[in-house]
């Protein structure tokens, strides 16, 4: 017999028979017509567990992790407001009920029974996962909240005093609003949730608002490893700039006030509060978890004894709000609308193709008020004495300082973050001065913390900025990939275009550095982005394409809601010659701003009969290459492929016309490369004869071998000098 219909034969034989779990008495604000809503939401909340279960064994539903044992959280959402935006830990179904019933016209038990049975007509994910979350209700969809939803939580937060003080076009959080977000005690020891907390900590020390509610549902037991007892009140009780409270959560009415507490101290303060609720958990970790296998039968029959539906019953009765009897109608109602509303949702259209899935992987564009760019008196007080160098030749680091000055003039939503970009100016000098044009805000300092960097953005894209987040090194993304994997590039797949969170991240990154190395600070890999669906992948190699095409990255995130990256490469950013000492061929002028390069737009410099297909550092070294090939009569065509991903298939396809043969140059390693995904094109889109020459599978030594693992100058001509020998 499923635990779940052994917890609920055994509720309604209790409640019956009046044996309720003893507990404190009814205390505190609760009123008595809004604990009966609380616990009206609870019982709608459990048989919908109850009800999704059954579908699953019926083969209409799928894989679920249940809400029951953690209902106290209806109580939470009654102490907040429906405008709070709310981050969910994935047992928080009650928190949803109860929620929709502040909201009008938002129907609770319809909506989750669509998501159950992955329905195209659920109103979140439009039939592609079971999830919690609605637009209606402020509650941005999580599909796996191992801690990975903290740090945008921090952001949002964040983003509501700054949207006080810069309003964005696209605002969507209320000034004196809070944003909520729970996860479970195993969650709260993951270095995310870790880092996410210190970050709000370190916001709101230094008098930063920061009005975030964190909410710890412990259960004592993640999946089948039990918390220590007191782990998390030794670890959250007494952190600076944290205020702590806790409750039952077994008990709607202790729920309710430490949450109205916790949720006027945030709200008033513009600081954070942790809400420490205890729970238990009913009926194992997930759908397809067998507790009994891993706990004692003692154990998990405590915690079924403990039902907080029981304690609900009974406070409700000993507060004279709804007697026992009354009680176990409400409960009866819930399960019959449920099971009607069920066979109804079952019968609905499902997704059946790769199309309808991929839907919304694109988020849809968004109306922008017009803009005519920057008034020359702001330009000339924003860029002072370097209006003067304009129409002399710079480097590329220099070129995208400019660039970005312009769109932040143009485009008041702009926020950069990052560490060390804003008194500094960054590493490589590319955010120089913009602190001093646009002030802190627009220009964060952020702690280090790669994880807290792309949370500020996620978060902030919810309110309407348009974030530009800097990771300081390629290789330092590693500690944050998954803010993107996981979060940024779902959200819109998830909600079905509801919400969206774009952002252009710049990183500065590749190999080729001579004097600031080792696998750290030079990385010649990307795979870590390119298989990362919808994502828009970047990489300019002289400066005056860097300008353009940072202005259309931020047309993309500004206009179309995408997640955007510019890999910018490091070894060109100061490159000034090309052929010989002095002779300033890797620089250009300024671009006007009103001149961009288009997404799928690649470059074609020469048109001889073999064409080198590259990016980044290896336009460069091909142009050098093609430099010595031509003094052996052989002609090329440089291609510079500018975006990485989506792969511009096109425009390659057309920049080939009249070529006779490809040489593919990454400076990536062999495997994982662009130069897999090149291949393949030339092999299934034409009869060309084509080879490639690609990094080593290997990590960048520092010292003279700086370079030694990818290709060069010589290693390009002499790969190509084979290609074009060959008959």
């Amino acid at each position: 017999m499923d635990r779940a219909d052994i917890v609920d034969q055994a509720f309604r034989e209790r409640v019956a028979q009046g044996a309720f779990p003893t507990g404190a008495t009814a205390d505190g604000p609760l009123e008595a017509a809004q604990a009966k809503e609380i616990f009206a939401a609870q019982c709608l909340s459990r048989n919908l567990d109850r009800r999704s279960r059954k579908m699953q064994s019926e083969g209409n539903g799928y894989y679920t992790i249940g809400s029951s044992g953690h209902e106290g959280m209806a109580a939470v959402a009654a102490a907040l407001r429906p405008d709070d935006m709310a981050f969910l830990h994935y047992r928080d179904g009650a928190f949803q009920t109860m929620r929709s019933t502040q909201v009008e016209g938002v129907d609770a038990a319809w909506d989750m029974l669509l998501s159950f049975c992955t329905s195209m007509e659920d109103p979140i994910s439009g039939g592609r996962h079971k999830v919690l979350g609605s637009k209606a209700l402020n509650i941005p969809p999580q599909t796996s909240t191992i801690a990975s939803h903290l740090p945008k939580a921090v952001g949002a937060a964040y983003s509501i005093g700054l949207a006080k003080r810069r309003a964005p076009e696209h605002k969507q959080l209320a000034d004196d609003s809070i944003v909520l977000c729970s996860f479970g005690d195993a969650s709260a020891n993951h270095s995310t949730a870790q880092g996410a907390i210190n970050t709000a900590c370190w916001t709101a020390y230094q008098s930063a608002p920061m009005p975030l509610l964190f909410v710890c549902e412990d259960n004592g037991i993640g999946i089948s490893t039990r918390t220590p007892g007191g782990w998390i009140n030794a670890n959250f009780a007494h952190k600076p700039g944290l205020k702590y409270f806790t409750a039952n959560g077994l008990d709607i009415y202790d729920t309710f006030r430490a949450a109205q507490e916790a949720a006027e101290y945030v709200r008033k303060h513009r600081k954070p509060a942790f809400l420490h609720l205890t729970l238990v958990r009913l009926y194992g970790h997930a759908g397809s978890d067998m507790q009994q296998a891993y706990l004692p039968k003692a154990t998990f029959e405590a915690w079924e004894a403990d039902d907080p539906l029981l304690h609900s019953v009974r406070l409700l009765s000993e507060a004279g709000a709804q007697t026992p009897e009354a009680s176990l109608a409400v409960y009866q109602q819930a399960e019959d609308r449920c099971a009607a509303l069920a066979e109804k949702a079952v019968k609905t259209p499902r997704l059946s193709n790769a199309a309808e899935v991929m839907a919304s992987l694109v988020p849809p564009a968004r109306e922008i008020a017009a803009s005519n760019g920057p008034t020359p008196e702001a330009r000339e007080k924003a860029f002072g004495a370097d209006l003067k160098q304009m129409d002399k030749p710079q480097p590329m680091s220099r070129l995208l300082n400019w660039a970005l000055t312009d769109l932040m003039l143009e485009h008041g939503e702009i926020v950069m973050m990052g560490e060390d970009i804003g008194t500094k100016g960054g590493v490589y000098g590319v955010t120089q001065k913009l602190k001093d044009r646009f002030g802190a805000d627009r220009m964060i300092d952020t702690l280090l913390d790669e994880q807290s960097i792309l949370g500020l953005a996620i978060g902030m894209a919810h309110n309407g900025f348009v974030p530009m987040p800097e990771i300081q090194f390629l290789a330092y993304l590693h500690n944050a990939e998954d803010q993107l994997r996981g979060e940024a590039a779902t959200l819109s797949f998830f909600s079905n275009g509801q919400f969206t969170n774009p952002m252009v991240l710049r990183i500065a990154g590749l190999g080729y550095q001579k004097g600031f190395g080792g696998h750290f600070h030079n990385d010649n890999s990307l795979a870590v982005l390119r298989d990362i669906p919808g994502i828009i992948i970047a990489c300019p190699s002289r400066g005056d394409d860097a300008a353009k095409m940072m202005r259309e990255c931020v047309r993309l995130a500004h206009a179309e809601n995408r997640v955007v990256v510019m890999v910018e490469p490091i070894a060109l950013y100061p490159m000034r010659d090309l052929l010989e000492d002095k002779d300033s061929g890797w620089m250009a002028t300024y671009p006007a701003p009103d001149q961009s390069i288009a997404l799928g737009e690649v470059g074609v410099e020469g048109d001889g009969p073999l064409a080198i297909l590259t990016y980044g550092n290896g336009r460069y070294l091909s142009t050098q290459a093609a430099a010595d090939l031509a003094k052996e009569g052989i002609q090329t065509r440089v291609i510079d492929m500018r975006w990485l991903a989506p792969l511009p298939a096109e425009g390659i396809l057309a920049a080939l016309e009249g070529a006779e043969k490809v040489l593919v140059v990454d400076e990536c390693r062999s495997t994982g490369s662009q130069s897999e995904a090149l291949m393949t094109l030339l092999h299934e889109q034409t009869t060309l004869p084509h080879a490639r020459i690609a990094a080593h599978d290997s990590f960048i030594a520092t010292g003279p071998a700086y370079a030694a693992t990818m290709p060069s100058r010589e290693s390009i001509a002499e790969a190509a000098r084979a290609l074009w020998a060959k008959s």
